[in-house]
């Protein structure tokens, strides 16, 4: 089969929910799986795709919000590590602003019970600090989203004003070296930009298949950034170039 009729029965095959397997797209196209792995590559540059371990799913589309959920399944193994590492990088006494999203939520079930000062952008943040004693937490005021319990309003940005902060924990829905930092609503964007602002120092949690996505709303450069926090079977090649613009790159095996 031709390289450009294998691209497309490839994208095809992962134009659907979950992980389609490179073995299943061997089969498919009668080619070898290393022929697949250099189509995957090919494709996701092209950003038609994001690899896996093992195989690759469908990029998804702009501005569509996964419900929480959904987002707390995604990646468990990546994100107990990724909370392991991130965690360790967040002293003692430190001022922390925590981020909305499942990442950071797991981040901050890791510092339960650590003596910090915690301003939480989302409840379910809040409520994983509050687990044990021990941190000072404060939410700011204003609507709570359904289903993310993001704080949503101008009051986050005022609260953030009034807030000095020796780190940001953030997280992002897309991490891309030519679009930058960006989310899938505007309002998300807005408290992300003000929580950088407020921050001396600004680590990135995120999972490998966020390295090369797009969202819709910019909240910020990748060099703007001192920290990013991933798992060691995110692309090489990205991860150089991240270093090569200034930011301290910790990768962690996944599950470990």
């Amino acid at each position: 089969m031709e390289r450009e009729s294998r691209h497309k029965v490839i994208m095809r095959a992962i134009d659907r929910p979950g992980e389609t397997r490179i073995r299943n797209l061997a089969e498919l196209t009668g080619v070898a799986a290393v022929t697949i792995r250099r189509d995957l590559a090919e494709l996701e540059e092209l950003g038609l795709l994001v690899r896996t371990h093992g195989g690759a799913r469908r990029v998804e589309r702009r501005g569509t919000p996964k419900p929480f959920r959904a987002r707390q399944a995604e990646d468990p193994e990546a994100k107990a590590a990724i909370a392991r590492a991130a965690s360790e990088l967040i002293a003692d006494d430190d001022a922390v602003i925590f981020d909305n999203g499942t990442t950071v939520q797991a981040i901050a079930q890791r510092l339960a019970g650590r003596p910090i000062t915690a301003m939480c952008l989302s409840l379910h943040s809040a409520a994983a600090l509050g687990a044990k004693p021990g941190a000072n937490i404060f939410v700011p005021g204003g609507q709570v989203e359904p289903d993310t319990l993001a704080l949503s309003s101008v009051a986050v940005a005022s609260a953030l004003r009034e807030f000095r902060a020796d780190v940001v924990v953030l997280g992002s829905c897309s991490t891309s070296l030519e679009h930058g930092l960006a989310t899938t609503t505007y309002d998300d964007a807005e408290n992300k930009r003000a929580a950088m602002r407020a921050a001396t120092r600004r680590i990135l949690a995120v999972a490998p298949r966020k390295l090369n996505h797009v969202s819709t709303f910019r909240f910020g450069d990748i060099e703007d950034l001192h920290q990013l926090v991933t798992t060691t079977d995110a692309p090489a090649d990205i991860l150089a170039q991240i270093r090569e613009l200034g930011v301290h790159v910790i990768t962690v095996p996944a599950g470990k």
